[in-house]
């Protein structure tokens, strides 16, 4: 059983192809190398990565060099760039996964000459966990959605699909992998600046679970959220705005053109900043103290901003919860009561 770094290393040189198709996805083998853009799976030609050689040495198989930038390494670099990882025991964490190894004890951090990793939960983590998920078509989130009822998945490009998400418990814990639902978190100008994850069972869906994996916190957020929010189309006059993704992609069902926000959380759905331009706010409630009290201090912010405030309250918990229970009919006709006259027509006639 390997115990230290250079075991592993060599462990992957020895499948290093295979090692650069699940790591390296953007990139292709041309020769004895596979060319990517760089460590952290950008895509590219500028780094390239040995696929032959010796197992140990400067020549040897799983060596890899940037010759845009200099950095140079072996696989368990790329599995930390290409996965966002900052701890070693992470990175062989994940090699002993991928080589289908037992796990040993843990072992000190060692010495790696590389460019800095990004922060734990810091926005260019988050970018870099954005970047490295896949789109959501014929993946398990399309798969997740369409179990919660929710089938309009048109302008959905801030979701990703990310098959082996880490998620650890708590720091004493051994890290686990799941598949998982990547939202991008927003700023007004369009700018990353947090990351949502959404760990998804892949066992299905059942009621209870409603399709998350089952472990303790399935949804975790990272990042600058202050503010900011998972957003589906362009916020013009007229925007919608609630807590949860799938809330919002609920009454997206049913409302289709409307621009929409997702706040992640009652506290951040009270501090959402307002566009330039918003007349109109529609602020989707989830039936719960929380969710009342942030519409309490939305509504009144928006005032103050010379913005009209209108809610829309769901019949049952939450707007999912009324699109699975009581069907998308039911939806749509309570939802065409409570917004205003003239955006029946504007938003709601395509999902009639």
């Amino acid at each position: 059983m390997p115990d230290k770094a250079s075991d592993l290393a060599q462990r992957l040189g020895r499948q290093a192809e295979a090692v650069c198709r699940h790591y390296l996805s953007n990139g292709r083998r041309e020769g004895r190398y596979w060319l990517v853009g760089d460590a952290r799976n950008t895509p590219g030609r500028s780094m390239f990565v040995r696929l032959k050689g010796a197992e140990s040495g400067k020549g040897a198989a799983g060596k890899w060099t940037d010759a845009a930038t200099g950095e140079h390494g072996d696989l368990l670099d790329v599995i930390r760039e290409s996965c966002g990882l900052i701890d070693f025991k992470d990175v062989a964490d994940e090699a002993r996964l991928f080589l289908s190894l037992p796990h040993p004890e843990p072992e000190p951090d060692r010495p790696r000459s590389h460019a800095p990793s990004a922060p734990t939960g810091s926005p260019e983590a988050a970018r870099r966990l954005f970047a490295m998920s896949q789109p959501i078509s014929r993946t398990l989130v399309e798969t997740y959605l369409r179990n919660r009822a929710i089938t309009v998945l048109h302008g959905t490009g801030s979701l990703r699909f990310h098959p082996r998400c880490y998620y650890r418990p708590d720091e004493h814990s051994p890290t686990e992998t799941w598949p998982a639902m990547i939202a991008s978190v927003t700023d007004l100008a369009g700018h990353l600046t947090g990351a949502h994850r959404t760990w998804l069972d892949p066992g299905g869906f059942t009621e209870a679970t409603l399709g998350k994996a089952p472990i303790d916190t399935p949804r975790r957020a990272m990042g600058d959220l202050l503010g900011h929010a998972v957003r589906f189309g362009v916020a013009g006059e007229v925007m919608a705005a609630g807590e949860g993704i799938e809330t919002m992609l609920s009454l997206r069902c049913v409302l289709p053109t409307l621009p929409m926000v997702a706040a992640l959380s009652a506290a951040h759905l009270s501090a959402i900043l307002f566009p330039d331009m918003l007349r109109r706010l529609y602020i989707a409630r989830d039936d719960d103290p929380a969710g009342n009290g942030a519409m309490a201090t939305l509504i009144e912010r928006a005032q103050e901003a010379g913005i009209e405030p209108i809610v829309i309250s769901p019949r049952l918990g939450d707007f999912n919860e009324d699109l699975r229970l009581l069907g998308i009919g039911a939806l749509r006709a309570a939802s065409r009561v409570q917004i205003a006259a003239q955006d029946v027509a504007r938003f709601m006639e395509l999902a009639a």
